[in-house]
């Protein structure tokens, strides 16, 4: 079973070609091609190669299947006794990845 994982932003994804991950907002538009370079681990049936932090030369490439919107997530706000309440609701915006391949390089 070949697998990697790979940072992006500030998360950590565990992916497999043909994968289908949710990552924060990248730029490209839907059907562009992206390398996601910082990958710390690769299994491949070779063996494992474990990064310090990244593994050198290796790159996973995924395609931008489009842009989605999280789950809404609610901020409430209160002050006890003084009549103050605010509610507030933000979306994350999302960018959904299919993955291609992983290369392994040198």
């Amino acid at each position: 079973m070949n697998y990697a994982i790979v940072e992006v932003g500030s998360t950590q994804h565990r992916v497999a070609p043909g994968d289908h991950i949710r990552v924060q907002r990248l730029g490209g538009e839907a059907g562009a091609s992206v390398s996601l370079d910082h990958v710390l681990l690769v299994q491949t049936e070779a063996g494992t190669k474990v990064g310090n932090p990244y593994v050198a030369g290796a790159a996973v490439k995924a395609t931008v299947l489009g842009e989605i919107k999280a789950k809404k997530v609610i901020i409430f706000k209160k002050k006890r006794r003084k009549q103050y309440r605010r509610t507030r609701g933000h979306r994350q915006i999302l960018t959904s990845l299919q993955i291609d391949e992983i290369l392994l390089g040198g």
